[in-house]
């Protein structure tokens, strides 16, 4: 008996962002759950430093998410795609408050997360199957540092919903992710200031920043026929932290 807590034989993932530390994580618990994925980085140089080690089932592209015809072009080298992560991301501290950053930020945040979810979706509809879209706690609580980026995830959030309603006749789930402050190489810079780190880490219920692959679990979750009453929704992972 298949669990409704597994994937089916021969399942598919195609990770957006997948050569980035939250992307690698959930390529990595695909795998581990006996999926084969595509994970895309953005140029060579993104692949060249990915944590992601060569594996069975595993497979490494290159995609800018911002080139129309390549996202188009990449779709149509599936067969086959039961699930797409979306988790290709950028943010500019400071920076953001120019205009050409800024545009640059929501073109790659969040047009680029409808690019591919537009391209995937005749495959997704033959499978019926998911989309999940790494929003962020920024979707609801805003830092003034990163107004692009706060503005993109919120964007997130909406189109998901947005598409969840449009797309359900398909058979096509659409749900999201809001990871709250993982430890990544985006904020590595912010965590060498030990005061701020510690600021973060007491703010949460369990007193410490969140890793990679504590967000991958729910993203494989929201795959799963467990999960198949559930479209729409954004569900936080932040270690508690807007919980009080």
């Amino acid at each position: 008996m298949t669990s409704n807590f597994s994937l089916a034989a021969g399942f598919h993932a195609v990770v957006i962002g997948g050569s980035g530390d939250i992307g690698a994580a959930i390529s990595n618990q695909f795998c581990d759950l006996g999926a084969t994925v595509t994970a895309t980085g953005a140029n060579e140089a993104d692949l060249a430093r990915t944590v992601l080690k060569a594996r069975a089932g595993l497979e490494l592209a290159k995609l800018d998410v911002t080139d129309d015809e390549a996202v188009t072009s990449f779709a149509r080298q599936h067969n086959r795609v039961d699930a797409l992560i979306n988790c290709a991301g950028i943010l500019a501290r400071d920076k953001e408050f120019e205009i050409e950053t800024f545009m640059k930020v929501l073109d790659i945040n969040l047009a680029g997360t409808f690019r591919t979810c537009m391209a995937f979706r005749p495959l997704l509809a033959e499978r019926k199957g998911s989309i999940v879209n790494i929003a962020s706690m920024n979707a609801t609580l805003a830092l003034p540092r990163i107004p692009a980026y706060c503005a993109s995830k919120g964007g997130v959030v909406m189109l998901t919903k947005a598409l969840a309603l449009a797309w359900a006749g398909e058979g096509i789930r659409v749900n999201a992710v809001a990871p709250g402050y993982i430890e990544t190489a985006i904020n590595a810079a912010g965590r060498a200031d030990r005061a701020h780190y510690q600021r973060i880490a007491d703010r949460t219920a369990f007193k410490r920043w969140g890793q990679p692959s504590e967000v991958a679990g729910t993203v494989a979750f929201l795959c799963m026929p467990a999960s198949q009453y559930a479209t729409g929704t954004v569900i936080a992972v932040d270690g508690g932290f807007l919980a009080g």
